[in-house]
């Protein structure tokens, strides 16, 4: 069976604009899925649902959404109506560096539910159909943040955790019904909003960044066979030994250390 076979015919990429949801909805074009793309940014959205239906042949729907309203699912739910969708890529994430403190609660919220609650939400309602069928994938961005506490990115990496988790559970939920889950567990990627957030180097033996095409192929390989990945093998070695040669509170100070030292936190 080939890829579209088991995982079309409409692929959902949530947070689609640019850097890894992009690279997510070029690679499910390459693979002739119709792709509907579900970002904030009008204009960027728009242009970039072009560009994909003139490059590939597929439909790009654009569909736009601020994925951090409490309704946002349901808006999504009302535009796409009645496409069967058998592919589900949920990347939209909102992260906060620095102090917990610094933030209100009201922008707390805002990173949960962009980043737990929607695609909770998203994944209860499209999975269903996929279950019927008999058939589909579903992937959730995760992070290595996410592996252990990691202080001044307290919300971000508490949210990748919930997300790491409900994909292994649902992998093993659904793993004989014909829908694969896996979670997707990058380290530092080379995104605009990776990029722009201008960190500093970690070290020499710190992991080498990924693009965002990287991550995408090695997740793409691991489908249906694992319930959760790590991309990059530096980041896969680095995480072995992070978490089988020391102690929770020597990893938990681990990550908070190198993330005050390449954000120059005070």
């Amino acid at each position: 069976m080939s890829f579209k076979e088991k995982y079309g015919p409409v692929a959902i990429v949530a947070g689609a604009s640019e850097g890894l949801g992009a690279a997510w909805a070029r690679a499910l074009a390459q693979k002739g899925l119709d792709v509907i793309l579900i970002a904030r940014r009008k204009d960027v959205l728009e242009k970039f649902a072009s560009q994909l239906s003139t490059q590939h042949s597929i439909k790009a729907i654009p569909v736009v959404c601020d994925l951090s309203e409490n309704d946002a699912a349901e808006k999504i739910f009302s535009a796409i109506g009645n496409i069967e969708i058998g592919f589900m890529v949920y990347n939209a994430t909102l992260s906060h560096i620095g102090p917990f403190l610094e933030n209100s609660s009201d922008e707390q919220v805002k990173l949960a539910t962009m980043n737990m609650i929607t695609p909770l939400k998203l994944v209860h309602h499209y999975a269903q159909k996929m279950i019927e069928r008999g058939r589909g994938g579903i992937i959730l961005m995760s992070s290595l943040a996410g592996f252990q506490g990691s202080g001044f990115l307290a919300g971000y990496a508490a949210s990748k955790a919930f997300n790491r988790i409900l994909a292994e559970s649902l992998w093993y939920e659904w793993k004989d019904k014909g829908v694969d889950v896996i979670g997707c567990c990058a380290g530092a990627t080379s995104t605009p909003n990776y990029l722009n957030s201008k960190p500093e180097s970690a070290g020499f033996f710190a992991p080498k960044v990924q693009t965002p095409e990287e991550v995408v192929k090695e997740c793409l390989e691991k489908l249906g066979t694992t319930p959760s990945y790590i991309t990059g093998s530096g980041n896969r070695l680095a995480s072995f030994f992070m978490h089988r040669f020391f102690s929770r509170k020597m990893a938990v100070n681990i990550m908070g250390d190198t993330t005050r030292k390449i954000y120059r936190i005070k």
